[in-house]
């Protein structure tokens, strides 16, 4: 994916599951999930592979998720989620934690596919 801010055409929200009471007193995962951050970023649906085209017969379609390099995209996990700001219909599932692409700290991308978390 090319890298520069002109790409950066996609604002979204990073949501992270909330927290539930498991009736014993612990916290786990398991409610709704709510916006911990907003930024923009870049978003490249992948082609070609075998994986990708079996994604898509599913209809699932993967993406590459570009944004700056920040301390709290490094928070982001694959439990997270990620929702177009512009359009909430649109839900991306996080794949595979963020990677620094060239070992610089300026870019983070994320394998995503569109849908919901499973």
């Amino acid at each position: 994916m090319d890298r520069n801010a002109g790409r950066l055409r996609d604002f979204l929200q990073f949501q992270r599951r909330e927290m539930m009471d498991d009736g014993f007193g612990n916290q786990i995962p398991g409610g709704g999930f709510a916006t911990e951050f907003s930024a923009y970023a870049g978003l490249q649906p992948r082609t070609g592979g075998e994986e990708v085209t079996a994604a898509r017969l599913s209809g699932r379609q993967p993406y590459v998720c570009l944004v700056r390099y920040s301390s709290r995209m490094l928070e982001v996990t694959v439990a997270w989620q990620i929702v177009d700001a512009r359009n909430p219909d649109r839900v991306f599932n996080i794949t595979s934690p963020p990677a620094d692409p060239d070992g610089k700290r300026q870019w983070l991308e994320f394998l995503v596919t569109q849908g919901p978390p499973s």
